[in-house]
């Protein structure tokens, strides 16, 4: 029996989730699992990635064969480097909080009106003056 690391989908139509789990190579995708030893959430930022190390290296020793994208995952916690014995890669970068913008009020903005539009409405006497003076000329 041929087992795999592989991800099973979890989740809504447009808000998908993952458990890494180890099953066999014939099961469907969302089939029956032997063992869940992770999560994977990309829709979230940063993706929520959570691998348990221990299961990772004993299902590898064993002969279990990760599918290409856990083998992205696993390389990117250092797992597969531990595996391979590898230098481990560098941790993951959490991106920087944000500055929350400042408020309206904290720019100086006012509550009272400035008035009219910037831009005046076209005015429609032009197009009435043109047959007037055309009929001025013909007399």
């Amino acid at each position: 029996m041929a087992v795999k690391i592989k991800l099973k989908r979890l989740g809504k139509i447009r808000s998908p989730h993952y458990r890494i789990v180890v099953a066999d190579s014939r099961t469907r995708r969302d089939g029956r699992a032997i063992e869940e030893i992770g999560l994977y959430h990309p829709v979230q930022n940063p993706s929520r990635i959570e691998v348990n190390a221990d299961r990772v290296a004993y299902w590898l020793s064993v002969g279990a064969q990760p599918t290409e994208p856990v083998l992205a995952i696993l390389k990117k916690t250092g797992d597969w480097q531990k595996f391979k014995g590898e230098p481990a890669p560098a941790p993951l970068l959490q991106p920087a909080e944000k500055a929350a913008r400042p408020s309206f009020e904290a720019l100086g903005g006012d509550d009272e009106g400035k008035g009219e539009a910037i831009t005046q409405k076209k005015k429609a006497e032009k197009k009435d003056e043109a047959p007037a003076e055309s009929a001025s000329t013909e007399a």
